[in-house]
């Protein structure tokens, strides 16, 4: 089994750095290429571009927790939370509804 993991392309974990305008301000994250790749399924189905989906949920945690204590570790988390509804994100066609990344 660990053969599946050990033998992944290295360009899936490389990381790349991205920079984001976060209610105007610049910031740098920091994610592996998987993440992206996630993201970029994420946002179209948000009809969103990545930035723009970013921004959108960086303001719905802010407004809902009053800061965002980690903004690269929860977009992981919520990568994560999106495969696992089951989101076959790499198939052509989905017929599923957008996912709400609704936090609380």
């Amino acid at each position: 089994m660990c053969d599946v993991y050990s033998s992944m392309a290295p360009e899936r974990y490389e990381s790349t750095t991205r920079s984001i305008r976060l209610r105007g301000f610049v910031t740098s994250i920091r994610l592996e290429n998987e993440y992206w790749e996630i993201l970029e399924y994420m946002a179209q189905e948000e009809g969103a571009t990545v930035p723009q989906f970013i921004s959108d949920f960086y303001d719905e945690v802010l407004e809902k927790r009053g800061e965002v204590k980690n903004l690269t570790s929860m977009l992981r988390v919520a990568c994560v939370i999106y495969i696992s509804r089951g989101r076959n994100w790499r198939a052509a066609g989905r017929e599923e509804p957008a996912l709400s990344l609704s936090v609380g």
